[in-house]
């Protein structure tokens, strides 16, 4: 079967419900890489907190970060990588738009180094902070943040999230753009416009030189979309969103269900041994 680029998101696709990937799934992909495919992650989380997962699946492709911010290769520094931040200026104001309207915190982040607007015990803190090699800046962000940052995190409080969507699209629209995380935590996760997981993943397939109806790619939310609409064949989780399931080319089982090990198996031929997950 000739050579094809399986394009990855993380949360809601490749791990399940318990943030982990199936013994399943992990045994499915390792096959397609042995039959010669090339597998990559293309999600929105920072690489910190992506790294253990690229590990996991012994990867050796790029990457795909912060939703097409950050594209590069964790194994070879020398490779021709996309860093696409925002303007520390346009950063700022949102900052303090958002400040105004009612947060409990803010986020910047310049590839793997963290600025936190405040002091507190917040999501930021439980999430984004594993694996730093520099302990993050904790201050307001006018006075700590020292670049223009790969992408802007703001956790409003719940009756904020409209009027400062509607205030970034008013004010910020041909700059920026922006989406929301899922309940319960409502955050609006911003990076510079124009950038999408679709990127980086066609920079990755025409490295390879795989063309774009040999690229499947799976993914949930609204940040797969571009990626989802883009490959040749786009599969969308059975858990995921509406608008992206009315794209996708296909529709796999749940993250929970070994989705994307049910959809390669069948689409690439692909046997895999009975696992027990203990």
């Amino acid at each position: 079967m000739e050579k094809h680029l399986i394009a990855l998101d993380l949360d809601g696709t490749l791990l399940n419900d318990d943030k982990i990937i199936s013994a399943r799934t992990i045994q499915t992909l390792k096959t397609a890489k042995e039959q010669g495919h090339v597998v990559m992650i293309a999600t929105g989380r920072p690489y910190r907190v992506s790294k253990q997962f690229y590990q996991q699946l012994g990867l050796d492709t790029p990457i795909v970060n912060m939703n097409g911010a950050y594209v590069h290769h964790p194994l070879n520094k020398n490779w021709d990588h996309m860093h696409s931040p925002l303007p520390k200026n346009v950063a700022l104001d949102i900052v303090d738009t958002s400040t105004q309207y009612g947060v409990q915190n803010i986020m910047a982040e310049i590839m793997d180094q963290v600025f936190i607007n405040q002091e507190s015990e917040h999501i930021f803190n439980q999430f984004f902070l594993e694996g730093l090699e520099k302990p993050a800046k904790i201050g307001h962000l006018r006075e700590t943040l020292d670049g223009d940052p790969s992408s802007l995190l703001v956790h409003p409080n719940e009756d904020s999230v409209k009027p400062i969507r509607q205030i970034l699209d008013d004010q910020h629209a041909s700059v920026i753009d922006h989406r929301k995380w899922g309940a319960p935590f409502h955050v609006i996760e911003i990076i510079r416009s124009g950038l999408h997981k679709a990127i980086g993943v066609k920079k990755v397939a025409e490295e390879y030189g795989i063309p774009q109806n040999r690229i499947i790619a799976f993914g949930d939310e609204d940040n797969d979309l571009e990626m989802i609409d883009y490959a040749g064949v786009g599969v969308a989780m059975n858990n995921g969103i509406y608008e992206l399931k009315n794209i996708a080319k296909e529709i796999t089982l749940t993250n929970h269900e070994d989705g994307v090990a049910q959809f390669i198996e069948e689409y690439l031929n692909i046997t895999t041994p009975i696992i027990t997950q203990d």
